[in-house]
Parts: structure tokens; sequence; C-alpha cells
């Protein structure tokens, strides 16, 4: 029997749509929404077997945060994060890797709100910097973080394995 995790943040009293929200930790549970929040959020649809087995992997890693916004038991949202140890920061540095929220419920504050338990979940951490990495074609994205307090100060460059 999969344990039903604690509550770790609840809505902001100022959004009155926002008090019956809760954050909490993803558990093994929520593979299948979050499968499907990924394929949404990348456009794709990725093996599922593959995926729910780098998502259990995952949610055993230390410096790893998996945290979803809930309503009644309905996730709506989901933030993640991977912390590492490098070198030209010579401490340990959080990425976002990955936020979703349901179209429906876009800018009603869930966003912020995951951002914002998941600040409280690494300030413990001695870490260094929290970053995230956004496509050129999300420009509401790009918005939301800075609204919310990051600077626009890298470039990121990719290439494709093959």
């Amino acid at each position: 029997m999969i344990k039903k995790p604690a509550i770790i943040y609840r809505g902001l009293r100022n959004f009155m749509y926002m008090s019956n929200i809760i954050i909490r930790q993803a558990t093994a549970a929520d593979a299948s929404v979050i499968y499907r929040f990924v394929n949404e959020l990348e456009d794709t649809v990725f093996d599922e077997s593959l995926f729910t087995r780098y998502y259990y992997q995952n949610l055993q890693l230390p410096h790893t945060h998996y945290l979803v916004a809930a309503e009644a038991d309905v996730v709506l949202g989901y933030i993640s994060c991977h912390g590492q140890i490098l070198l030209h920061h010579c401490g340990l540095v959080y990425e976002i890797q990955e936020m979703f929220v349901v179209k429906e419920h876009r800018s009603k504050g869930i966003g912020a709100l995951l951002l914002k338990a998941l600040e409280e979940r690494i300030a413990g951490d001695d870490h260094k910097l929290l970053e995230v990495s956004s496509n050129l074609r999300r420009k509401d994205t790009h918005r939301f973080y800075l609204s919310n307090g990051f600077s626009e100060t890298h470039f990121k460059f990719t290439r494709d394995s093959a």
C-alpha cells in the first residue's frame, strides 16, 4: 500500500482560488499523471514503461524533488528539480527540470505555489543557485520566471546525440 505523503504547502491566503490547493511530494502513484504532463509539455509520447522506470529511480535520488499541486486529490500541476555539485559554482546547484500546470488552471497561481514550495523545500540545503532552462518558444514561461525573481543570464545550447 502506498502511503499518502504529508502536505508540505497550502494555497496562499490572498488567492481565493488557491485555498483548496495543496502542494505535496510526488509519489510512485503519481507516475501516470506526470507521464501525461511531460508528454504534453514536450509535445511527444515517451515510452511509458521506460519513463516510469526512470521516474521511480529519480524519486530515490538525493537532491531530487518532485512536487505536485492537487485539489481534492486531482493533480493539477507538477515541478521537478535536480541538484548537483558543480565545480564552476563550487557547490550545490539546483535546476528546475520540468514545470507543468493543466491548461485550464494556468494563470491562477498554481505555478507560483509550486515554485514557492520548491524554494522552501531546498532552503535548508546549502545551495548556491536555483536555475531553470526554458525552450525559446515558451514566451509565457519566460515571463513567469522573470516575474518570480529569476534573471535571464545564460544561453543554453543543445545537440542531439545522433
